[in-house]
Formats: C-alpha cells, sequence, structure tokens
C-alpha cells in the first residue's frame, strides 16, 4: 500500500514539476520580449516557433531530476538539500539546452531566453518544494501523513534515535515503540526516553500482526549486533520497511555516510566531502570570482605593487611553499609585507609588533590586502575562494603531531577566506579552535555557506584586529 502511495505521489510530482517548468518557459519569453528598453537588440521572436524547443525543456527537466535522485523519496533530506537539488537540475537542464543549440545553428531561440528560463524554472520549483514541506509539516503536526516506526534496541544508539525522531516532527515520523533483546524481558513496560518498550525480540512478529507499523529501525550497539540474524529472520515474513542504524558515529571523523561499490555497500568512515557535482559547482564558482576579482582590483594591485616596490628594498611579491589539497604543496603569492631578510634564520610565526614588518606591510596585513595576488592560485586550482587557510609545510608536520584530526583539513583545497577567519580566528589564536572551525566548514559545505562566509569577508571581515 505505501509503496503504490508512493508512486502515486512521486508521479505527482512531476507533473507538477513539468508544469512549472512549462510556466517558467512562457514566463521567460514573456520578459524577454515585452521590455525592449531592457533586451533591444532582438527582434520578437514569436512563441508558436519556439514551442518545440519549450516542450523539450518541459519533459527534460523532469527527466533530468529523476536521474539525480530529485523525485526519491527521502523524509531525512533537509530543505536547503532539496533546494540546491533544484538549482544543480536547472544549471545541468540549462548547459545541455545551450550546447544542444550551439551546434544546430538553424534553431531560432534566443539565448536571453535560456538565461530567464534557467532562473525562472529553478525559482518556481524551489518555491513550491519549500511550499509542499510547509503545509506537509503542518499536516504532520496534526498527525495526517505518518509514518509509524518501531525502534529495536535500548541502548545510546535507540536513546538517540528517539531524540532525533522526536526533535524533527515535520517529517512525519512517529516512534510508536521500542523493541528490546530477549534477554532485558523484564524491562518491558518501561519508558525510554518518553517511549514505552513493547516487546522483545521473540514477540516481534504479533507486535506487527495489527499492520500499523510502516517502519522497523535496527539501533543496537556494535556488540549486540548478533541478534540482527535473528530478527531479520522475523522480519522476513513482514511486509514492513526494515533500516538499520550502523553504530559507528565514534568512529566516523569527516562526511561519514552510506555509499556503494559495484552493487557493495559501503559505510564512509572518513570520506572526501566535494565530489561530483559539487565539485563542479564550486570550482566554477572560483573561476567565476577569480575572474570577476582580478578585474576589479587589477588597479588596486598595480597601485600596491608600485607602492610595495618603492617602499622598501626587496621584490614586490612573496612566494611561499604551502600545504594545500591532499597534503600536496604549491607555491603561494602574497605581496611583500616583510623586510627582504625576514626568514633568514628559519620559518617563523608572525607576532603583534613583529620587527620583521615593513610600514606598508603592517597596513596591507591589517587590511587583508596582502592576499589579493592569491585570485591568481584560485585560478590556477590550487586555492580555492573559501577554504581552510593554508599553513607551511613545517607547521602542518607539528600540527599533524600535536592536534587530533589536524589532517583532515587537507581533504579540500586551501581558501583565501574561510570560516574560521570570519569568525575571528586569525593571526596568533587557538589552532585548536581554527581546527574545529575548518572541520565544522567541510562537515557542511553548501554554496550558501560559502556565499556567507564570502559576504562576511567583503563587507566585515578585511579588517581583524588580530591580522599582523
Amino acid at each position: 500500500m505505501l509503496r503504490r502511495h508512493h508512486r502515486f505521489f512521486q508521479s505527482i510530482q512531476v507533473l507538477r514539476d513539468a508544469v512549472l517548468v512549462a510556466f517558467a518557459v512562457y514566463l521567460a519569453h514573456l520578459v524577454r520580449f515585452s521590455f525592449p528598453q531592457t533586451f533591444p537588440f532582438r527582434e520578437i521572436s514569436p512563441l508558436n516557433e519556439t514551442m518545440w524547443v519549450g516542450a523539450a525543456l518541459t519533459v527534460g527537466w523532469p527527466v533530468i531530476g529523476w536521474a539525480s535522485g530529485l523525485y526519491v523519496s527521502r523524509r531525512t533530506r533537509s530543505a536547503i538539500t532539496e533546494v540546491f537539488d533544484c538549482f544543480k537540475v536547472s544549471l545541468i537542464s540549462f548547459l545541455v539546452i545551450v550546447t544542444f543549440t550551439y551546434f544546430v545553428r538553424d534553431v531560432r531561440f534566443s539565448r536571453g531566453v535560456f538565461v530567464l528560463w534557467a532562473l525562472a524554472s529553478f525559482i518556481v520549483v524551489a518555491l513550491a518544494r519549500v511550499l509542499s514541506r510547509i503545509a506537509l509539516g503542518i499536516l504532520r503536526a496534526r498527525g495526517f501523513n505518518l509514518r509509524h516506526v518501531l525502534v529495536v534496541g535500548t541502548g545510546h544508539l535507540a536513546r538517540r534515535v528517539v531524540s532525533t525522531v522526536e526533535q524533527n516532527q515535520s517529517l512525519g515520523l512517529r516512534v510508536t515503540g521500542i523493541i528490546a533483546l530477549d534477554e532485558e524481558k523484564e524491562r518491558i513496560g518501561e519508558e525510554l526516553d518518553g517511549v514505552r518498550i513493547s516487546g522483545v525480540i521473540s514477540n516481534l512478529r504479533s507486535i506487527l500482526n495489527d499492520g500499523s507499523v510502516d517502519q522497523v529501525l535496527v539501533a543496537l550497539p556494535m556488540e549486540q549486533l548478533g541478534a540482527l540474524k535473528t530478527i531479520m529472520a522475523t522480519l522476513s515474513q513482514e511486509t514492513v520497511d526494515v533500516r538499520v542504524i550502523p553504530d559507528l558515529y565514534q568512529y566516523m571523523t569527516l562526511c561519514g555516510g552510506i555509499d556503494e561499490f559495484a552493487g557493495l555497500p559501503l559505510i564512509n568512515l572518513q570520506a572526501t566531502p566535494l565530489v561530483g557535482w559539487n565539485l563542479v559547482i564550486k570550482r566554477f564558482f572560483d573561476v567565476l570570482m577569480a575572474c570577476a576579482g582580478l578585474l576589479v582590483v587589477s588597479p588596486i594591485m598595480a597601485a600596491l605593487a608600485l607602492i610595495v616596490r618603492f617602499s622598501s628594498r626587496g621584490a614586490i611579491f612573496y612566494a611561499q611553499e604551502r600545504v594545500g589539497m591532499d597534503g600536496r604543496t604549491f607555491t603561494m603569492y602574497k605581496f611583500r609585507t616583510m623586510c627582504a631578510s625576514a626568514e633568514a634564520d628559519g620559518e617563523k610565526m608572525t607576532t603583534a609588533k613583529d620587527p620583521r614588518r615593513t610600514t606598508i606591510g603592517i597596513i596591507l596585513r591589517t587590511l587583508s590586502l596582502d592576499e589579493l595576488p592569491q585570485l591568481w592560485n584560485v585560478l590556477r586550482g590550487d586555492m580555492s575562494i573559501v577554504g581552510p587557510r593554508p599553513e607551511q609545510p613545517g607547521f602542518v608536520e607539528d600540527f599533524k603531531r600535536e592536534i587530533p584530526r589536524y589532517a583532515l583539513r587537507h581533504k579540500i583545497k586551501a581558501g583565501m577566506t574561510g570560516w574560521a577567519q570570519v569568525n575571528g580566528m586569525r593571526g596568533n589564536t587557538s589552532i585548536e579552535k581554527r581546527i574545529e572551525l575548518d572541520l565544522y566548514y567541510i562537515e557542511n559545505w553548501s554554496m550558501g555557506l560559502d556565499m556567507k562566509i564570502l559576504a562576511r569577508t567583503v563587507f566585515g571581515g578585511f579588517l581583524s584586529r588580530n591580522a599582523y
């Protein structure tokens, strides 16, 4: 029954998105050709001449969405993830249709309409999905569209499951009971975080007979997983969905999750966070921002180069080896802010009132203007606009020995600015706190977080009392 309902609602979602994408085509065409003062260089293209392209977009968007997993039912998927998935589908659809029309030269279709359509399709579909989530959340809070869950286990993992479900009621899951191991029979009737222990594994089938349970979540600690064979033998005669929550949280260090390799299930304990389209989108963002940045600040950089050159003896730029993604070293560029003999006695951390700094160097460091040449590093692919700040190889080896999980910050590219920096962790501040913030960024990466960090850097992060 649940599977039939799922297929029905899935079909409704596909149909809804197709209608909205068709509306976005019409809206884009209307905007493009209703404002000649904004788009003066094209003759008006009749809508009926471009209907076949609109039809292709209307069908293509849901197809790409289906292939991308947009219609897979996941009650645990966050709203931000769903909106970002819509953005990815709109971007892919836009790139596909633009590539196609580039090679088919006789297509009469405004490229401006394509751009407007991509933007409109993302907005209307994402908005519809957000509104649907709000409506579902209201319905679920009132007891509709619920999935009733039975949790197997009474330990810390089971408590965490119960707590998580209780804190996310908008997902439509309700824990109706807890199943204990057979040797814990005396605990029947007790409550675990407000949920009654309703039975043990040996009478699990009788509990399921009334058909009120939709899912069974097995949340046993590792030392009790031997009971899983008995549980599955019992549940193999039932039609409920069964999911196992592995007791591996204490081993997961970075971006843990479930994956698949040639049909074999994999549990990631430590994985690279940026893969697939996320990697492509972040790189596209980096190149776009680096090009725009170089165009905007090139006059400032030229003026700073002259000031550095004539204010003190030495080179304009300072090149230094830093450790980046996967522990590989690269040459990072900055405007020189210290005297030419600053590293005659070896590498040292910069300190407040460091005598090696030049007068101009103090100003550049305080305003973070010495970092501008790193836009070239971003364009080359050595760095990203946003990411953990890179360190010198000598310091990295010391930190790896002294600070647990330090090496994990090298799972992504180093950045010109980062979550640690916009939270005040610059200069001679706590390395441990800096690593904590860097790992938070990696675990919770999204384009939204990158934009937030960039905005805080531009509007509030250039001037820092910790920068010296």
